[in-house]
C-alpha cells in the first residue's frame, strides 16, 4: 500500500481538514506572488530539539526564548547591500530603504518524539514566500534519539507532500463533479502525479506546470526550500553529507551548515565587535550574509533600485521580471500608467559617479515596458494615468 494510504489511515485528519476547506484561499497577508510590503517572507521550521529557535535569533539578533509554544515570533530583517549604501551617500536621501527579509519562527509539535508540524503551524507554512528547515546536526541530552538530519529532511518531505496530497485531490474531486475542463484542471492532473511518486512540485520546469494558474493556493512542496544543518561549533564549518546533500538535490531544495548558539552570540554584539569575533573564529561573513545569497539564489530573486524624491530604496523582484512589472512593484499606478524606464545600472554609475556625467557619456538608457530589469539596475519611471 503507498505511504500516503498509510497515512489517510493514521495522522492525517488534521491535513485532510486543512486540504479540504482552510487552503481553498491564501492565508491574509504577504503573497509569494508580489510580497505585500516587499519583504520577502522566510518561515523557519523545525523538530524539536533542533535549535530553529536558535536559528532565529542568529539570523535577526534577537534573544527569544526556546521552547515556547506559543504564536508566530517575527522580526524583520534588512538585506545587506553595499550598493544601496554607495547610492545614499551619493544622493544623501532624507530616507534610505533597504530590500528586508521577515523571518517567521513558526512553533510545530512539542516533545520528545520527532513530529512535525501541527494543523495551525502548516496553515503559517502556507503563507511563507519561502521555508527554511532546520535540522539538528549536534547531541541534544534532552532527546533520546541520536541527530539524524537526513530523517528529519524525509518526515518534513513526507509531510508536505501529503499536505499537497490532500489538497489536490479534494480539489480534483471538486472539479469533476462540477465538470470542469481547461488548463487548470489539467495542472492539478500534473501535480496529483507528481505528488504521487513523492516528489514536491517545486521541481517541475515552468514548461510543465504554469504556477500563473495556481496563484492563490500557496502549496507548500512548491514553495522554496533551504535546509540548515545545525552543528556544533567546532563541526560548522563542514560541507554537508553527500546523502543529505543528494536528498536537497532530488527535492529541488538548496542546504547550508552553521552553529547557531555560536552564529546567535555573533548577532547580539555591535557591529564593530562582530567583525573582530568573526576574525577570531576563522569566519569571513556571519551566516547571515550566506543565508540570505542562498535564500535568494534559490528564490531568482533580484535586486533594482530607486533614487527619486527622498528616498534610495532596493526592490526585490524575480529574475526575468519586465520594466513594467518592476514598476508595479514601487506603486500600482505606475504598472498601470507606464511609458517608460530610465535605466542606469549601479556599477555603471559607480564607474562615472553621478547622472550627470553617465549622461553625458551616453550611457543612460531608455528602455520600454518589455525590458527585462537587471540585477542592480536604478530605474525611473515615466507613467501617466
Amino acid at each position: 500500500m503507498p505511504w500516503w494510504n498509510l497515512a489517510r489511515n493514521h495522522a492525517c485528519a488534521d491535513f485532510a481538514r486543512l486540504a479540504g476547506k482552510e487552503c481553498q484561499q491564501q492565508i491574509p497577508g504577504l503573497s509569494r506572488e508580489n510580497g505585500g510590503n516587499d519583504s520577502v517572507k522566510v518561515g523557519l521550521v523545525g523538530f524539536p530539539g533542533s535549535g530553529k529557535t536558535t536559528v532565529f535569533n542568529a539570523m535577526t539578533g534577537q534573544d527569544a526564548p526556546v521552547g515556547y509554544g506559543g504564536e508566530v515570533r517575527r522580526a524583520v530583517v534588512d538585506v545587506p547591500d553595499p550598493r544601496v549604501e554607495w547610492l545614499s551617500a551619493l544622493y544623501r536621501p532624507k530616507k534610505t530603504t533597504f530590500a528586508s527579509i521577515v523571518f517567521c519562527d513558526i512553533p510545530g509539535e512539542h516533545g520528545s518524539e520527532r513530529r512535525g508540524l501541527s494543523t495551525a503551524a502548516l496553515q503559517q507554512v502556507r503563507d511563507q514566500d519561502a521555508l527554511c528547515l532546520v535540522l539538528r546536526g549536534f547531541d541534544n541530552p534532552a532527546l533520546e534519539h541520536a541527530p539524524d538530519p537526513s530523517a528529519e529532511l524525509e518526515a518534513f518531505h513526507a509531510e508536505c507532500v501529503l499536505a499537497d496530497l490532500l489538497f489536490v485531490e479534494r480539489w480534483l474531486e471538486r472539479a469533476r463533479k462540477e465538470a470542469k475542463r481547461g488548463l487548470e484542471v489539467a495542472a492539478f492532473e500534473r501535480m496529483l502525479e507528481t505528488l504521487e511518486s513523492e516528489r514536491p512540485l517545486r521541481v517541475l520546469p515552468e514548461s510543465e506546470l504554469d504556477r500563473s494558474l495556481l496563484r492563490g493556493y500557496s502549496l507548500v512542496t512548491d514553495a522554496p526550500l533551504l535546509a540548515v544543518l545545525n552543528r556544533e561549533e567546532d563541526d560548522a564549518g563542514e560541507s554537508l553529507a553527500d546523502e543529505l546533500e543528494g536528498a536537497l538535490a532530488r527535492m529541488g531544495a538548496g542546504g547550508m551548515t552553521l552553529s547557531a548558539s555560536l552564529e546567535a552570540e555573533i548577532a547580539m554584539l555591535e557591529p564593530a565587535d562582530q567583525q573582530e569575533f568573526l576574525r577570531d573564529m576563522g569566519l569571513a561573513e556571519p551566516a547571515l550574509d550566506r543565508f540570505i545569497r542562498a535564500a535568494y539564489q534559490l528564490q531568482d530573486l533580484i535586486s533594482f533600485f530607486t533614487v527619486a524624491g527622498p528616498e534610495v530604496r532596493a526592490w526585490t523582484i524575480r529574475a526575468g521580471t519586465d520594466a513594467r512589472r518592476a514598476a508595479g512593484k514601487i506603486h500600482s499606478d505606475m504598472e498601470r500608467g507606464f511609458i517608460r524606464a530610465e535605466v542606469i545600472p549601479c556599477d555603471v554609475l559607480e564607474e562615472y559617479g553621478s547622472e550627470q556625467a553617465v549622461k553625458s557619456a551616453g550611457r543612460l538608457r531608455v528602455e520600454g515596458r518589455d525590458y527585462v530589469v537587471q540585477d542592480g539596475d536604478v530605474l525611473r519611471v515615466l507613467f501617466n494615468v
